[in-house]
């Protein structure tokens, strides 16, 4: 990580709390996993038990695979409980008889009914990936990205009913590089979000995290991703294809169809990459102009409605990805060297 992007508000180096916090943990994917594992090395932290999502069938044989939270719990021997919701009384009963003092939500994929959120003796917290009350949802890493925002960061926030519209307790603001996409944000983010974390569960019993409403008038909304949004409309222009292919990598990935020389349609998929110089005369959105020289080695050039969008890697459907290069000279028949 670069060391100007991350901006660290209001870090603490206070002894983790004595006794420890018991906490329960709901959430789901990789990014609730790396908070997960930091809440477990952490000294001011009795974990109770782990919530997540049920096993959900997957893949080309659909075989039925744990979450990246079940399997850190896993390793660890913690219990793991993995309620479809709680709509069942039994399953609020089982939670409030654990007696947390902290219930800590990251990424989970449900939205918490109130009796879930009264289960616990101090308050619920949520770890969300952007800086509220921008990008509430499912999303919030993508598009901030694809909106073309220049910062994000972590919210820790105390949980109510409804979508990520809680009460601030304490954030953490990371810039937003030129070349960062989703999976780099994301990585950073969940490291950033776990820190952030055991700093307000630090705070917590000390009375010192504000609790500042969020402001309505600037909320805006992560909606979910969906595959066909990697759909890849070069009649936009360059800039704006950029943080759209970013956003959308490495999931769902960014692609589109091109027709081959020989008349074929090709689905293909590219990495991000940068944006280039002006199209060439004649050049409509879309085209595969052909090599073009950068520091950082040959790029394809691809036109969009302004400029060149360049990039270094393509994958043709069912085959592998190709670097530039490789990708002309079996394709354009543009060997080079």
């Amino acid at each position: 990580m670069e060391g100007l992007k991350d901006l660290r508000l209001g870090q603490t180096s206070d002894s983790p709390p004595s006794p420890p916090l018991r906490v329960v943990f709901m959430g789901t994917p990789d990014f609730a996993a790396v908070i997960l594992r930091a809440l477990m090395a952490w000294p001011g932290a009795e974990l109770l038990a782990v919530y997540t999502q049920p096993d959900r069938p997957c893949g080309r044989g659909m075989e039925c695979r744990p979450s990246p939270v079940k399997l850190a719990a896993l390793e660890a021997g913690i219990e793991i409980r993995q309620p479809l919701n709680f709509k069942d009384p039994a399953d609020v009963a089982a939670l409030r008889a654990l007696e947390a003092d902290v219930l800590v939500v990251a990424a989970y994929g449900l939205i918490l009914p109130q009796a879930v959120l009264d289960a616990c003796r101090l308050m619920p917290i949520n770890v969300h990936a952007s800086l509220l009350p921008r990008w509430r949802g499912a999303a919030p890493i993508q598009r901030a990205i694809q909106a073309g925002d220049l910062v994000t960061g972590i919210t820790i926030m105390k949980m109510e009913l409804g979508l990520d519209s809680g009460p601030i307790l304490l954030q953490r603001a990371l810039r937003i590089a030129e070349g960062d996409h989703a999976g780099i944000l994301h990585d950073e983010l969940a490291e950033m979000g776990a820190d952030a974390l055991l700093d307000a569960l630090t705070r917590l019993p000390q009375g010192r995290l504000m609790c500042l409403p969020q402001d309505e008038t600037l909320v805006t909304h992560a909606a979910k991703l969906t595959k066909d949004e990697g759909r890849i409309d070069w009649n936009r222009e360059a800039e704006a294809l950029h943080n759209h292919i970013r956003a959308m990598h490495p999931w769902p990935g960014a692609f589109f169809d091109w027709t081959t020389p020989g008349g074929k349609t090709l689905r293909l998929s590219i990495e991000p990459g940068k944006v280039g110089d002006g199209v060439p005369a004649g050049a409509t959105p879309g085209t595969i102009t052909g090599l073009v020289d950068t520091e950082q080695g040959p790029m394809l050039g691809i036109a969009t409605a302004d400029k060149l969008y360049l990039a270094a890697r393509i994958t043709p459907q069912g085959k592998k990805q190709q670097d530039a290069q490789a990708f002309a000279c079996g394709y354009l028949k543009a060997c080079q060297g």
